[in-house]
């Protein structure tokens, strides 16, 4: 069949937990595939691959206002995290280079 969807991920490594980890960095669904599991189904499979690999987690980054994206990474089993609940929550930054 046709491609429905993408999962760009690249492994890293967590150096609190000595582990690996997978990063996705991109993820999606073709507009006529959506709503039909294929997120589900891709984070499903990632989730097997990074446990066969000894990962400690999956990582990801969604932007505030994704709230599909973010309802399918919670239904995933994703949440925010913090590394230290007295310092807060993560937050991801950048340096454009030019």
């Amino acid at each position: 069949g046709d491609p429905a969807g993408l999962m760009n991920c690249f492994m890293g490594f967590s150096t609190f937990a000595a582990k690996p980890l997978i990063n996705i960095h991109d993820c999606a669904v073709l507009p006529a595939f959506r709503r039909r599991g294929v997120c589900t189904a891709m984070m499903a499979r990632l989730e097997a691959h990074a446990r066969e690999r000894g990962c400690c987690k999956i990582t990801l980054e969604v932007l505030q206002g994704n709230a599909p994206a973010k309802a399918a990474y919670e239904k995933a089993g994703f949440e925010g995290y913090e590394l230290d609940p007295n310092m807060g929550a993560a937050v991801f930054w950048q340096k454009k280079l030019k």
